[in-house]
């Protein structure tokens, strides 16, 4: 392995070993100039396992300079050899799939298929940005107007800058945002989460290994001063972020106002409509994973349901059954059921919110406060919790929680339910739990989410289509992945053109239109 690694280890003997990560410019890791440095924690063991920098504007400046420099050499080189490194990072991703998981674990918590389908998040992107060659193919017409060809071509742009969030540390930098922008030609600088920065270093080893040259991409982990740097640096030409909304419209105001093209993804409330048909066992066992799946950390996410009160209770005795049988535990542990909250802070936000929900009148039927992991007492744990009777006036039911709380909205009717759920601000996702095919169809036309599922709890499409957020969950208008993320990171040329024959007469008259007007009419 290439000695030039993402960390340094000061002491290799002490119990837990801490790293001090270092900085991925010009396909070199780098130690930072900078004496602020945020420390990033095993979740499980609440230990710290790392210490991340906080780049200085220089460094970032260098990140951009060096990605620029890179993009005249990268954009000319063919796609299909581009594509080429995407298809060697595709096997290096599969070759370290376990140690790439278990890195995962251990620096956010995921259990361990969570953290594994992270990883492979990645590559499922990876292996559509490989269809580049022909995705990025324009259009052409030929005698477009008499004696006139068209020919739509696809460019790449320049640099542009990914800001990626901490729950998602492989699939969202490294899937979402940087095998698109680089198979179609462009260079990237990513920001990664300071909190959770080593899968997405790691990472950028496997990049290098396959071949991705000097200056392509670019990891820093910086503050918010430092990033706002992205939002105005002229060689920078487009911005894809993902994290809250106050910060997403502030990217794509700030961004936009500077003449950059930007996708903000950003908060969520999804709301599930269960039906008095549905069936409720399974239905209980959805919702169990759609709002406690990594712990409740996703933007997808389904932490609130809308059920017809003719079968809530049944349901609700469902859920308090299922929901005790959830196992908490160490990330890496291949029993865990849900592993712990990232970090101490996002478990005082979480609880504190559990806190709000009951001074709101909300009924706390199942707490997750306080739990017990023998053997794991100092990581950051919280059980699932279960608030029942949640009304429209109580913000617990409305605004982004980001943990395992489970909020329960009581209607009588489908129309009341779907009136709740887009009243809502956000719009990611929203499900409906039917056997009913009329309701299934209403639902998907009529609901303002943009990711929809109809018996399932977790909606979000496969990579080869967008993710398709709506509201105060999306600010731009091209989303990441699928047709939408090739436009994002491309803009096209049009060619028109015309010949003349060697026996032509070329120097009569041109009318304004230069013969482009196919139905002007002879006079």
């Amino acid at each position: 392995m290439d000695q030039n690694r993402y960390y340094d280890i000061e002491d290799e003997g002490a119990a837990t070993p801490q790293k001090t990560l270092k900085y991925f410019v010009d396909g070199e890791f780098k130690l930072s100039a900078t004496d602020n440095y945020m420390d990033c924690y095993n979740p499980s063991t609440g230990e710290v396992i790392a210490k991340a920098p906080q780049c200085t504007q220089e460094e970032v400046n260098n990140a951009i300079e060096s990605a620029t420099k890179a993009y005249p050499e990268w954009s000319a080189t063919p796609v299909s050899k581009r594509v080429q490194v995407l298809f060697k990072f595709k096997a290096l991703v599969e070759e370290h799939l376990e140690e790439l998981t278990y890195l995962l674990c251990q620096e956010e918590g995921k259990n361990w298929t969570e953290s594994m389908g992270d990883v492979l998040k990645v590559n499922e992107v990876v292996e559509f940005a490989c269809g580049a060659p022909h995705l990025m193919k324009g259009e052409s017409l030929m005698n477009a107007s008499k004696g006139y060809d068209t020919v739509l071509y696809h460019h790449p742009i320049g640099v542009f800058a990914g800001i990626a969030p901490w729950n998602f540390p492989a699939m969202i930098p490294h899937g979402w945002m940087a095998p698109i922008c680089i198979a179609t030609g462009n260079c990237m600088v990513l920001k990664a989460a300071s909190f959770v920065p080593q899968t997405s270093l790691r990472l950028a080893e496997l990049w290098r290994e396959a071949g991705l040259p000097k200056g392509v991409l670019n990891i820093v982990t910086a503050g918010r001063n430092e990033a706002e740097i992205f939002l105005k640096h002229p060689d920078i030409k487009g911005v894809s972020f993902v994290g809250s909304t106050k910060v997403g419209r502030h990217i794509y105001a700030t961004a936009a106002a500077h003449g950059k093209r930007v996708q903000a993804l950003t908060e969520a409330k999804n709301h599930a409509l269960v039906m008095k048909d549905a069936k409720l066992e399974r239905t209980a066992r959805g919702i169990i994973n759609a709002y406690c799946g990594c712990a409740g950390a996703r933007c997808m996410a389904c932490p609130v349901i809308v059920v017809e009160n003719a079968i809530a209770d049944e349901l609700v005795a469902y859920l308090k059954k299922f929901v005790a049988e959830m196992k908490l535990g160490p990330a890496y542990d291949p029993e865990t059921g849900m592993g712990p909250i990232m970090n101490e802070g996002h478990l005082k936000f979480v609880t504190d919110w559990i806190e709000k929900g009951i001074q709101e009148g909300a009924d706390l039927i199942v707490d997750g406060r306080n739990p017990t992991v023998p053997g794991y007492e100092n990581g950051f744990y919280l059980a699932p919790s279960i608030f029942d009777n949640v009304t429209e006036d109580m913000t617990i039911g409305d605004e982004e929680i980001f943990g395992p709380v489970l909020c329960i909205k009581r209607v009588e009717t489908f129309e009341e339910g779907l009136a709740i759920m887009n009243k809502n601000e956000f719009a990611n996702g929203s499900v409906i739990y039917t056997q009913n095919g009329h309701y299934a169809r209403e639902f998907a036309y009529r609901t303002d989410a943009g990711m929809v599922g109809v018996n399932v709890g977790i909606p979000v499409p496969l990579g080869i289509f967008g993710f398709t957020g709506h509201k105060n969950s999306f600010f731009g208008d091209l989303h990441c992945m699928g047709k939408d993320g090739f436009t994002f990171f491309t803009e096209t040329k049009c060619v028109t053109q015309t010949w003349f024959s060697e026996t032509e007469e070329i120097c009569g008259k041109v009318d304004t239109w230069d013969g482009t007007i196919s139905s002007m009419p002879t006079r």
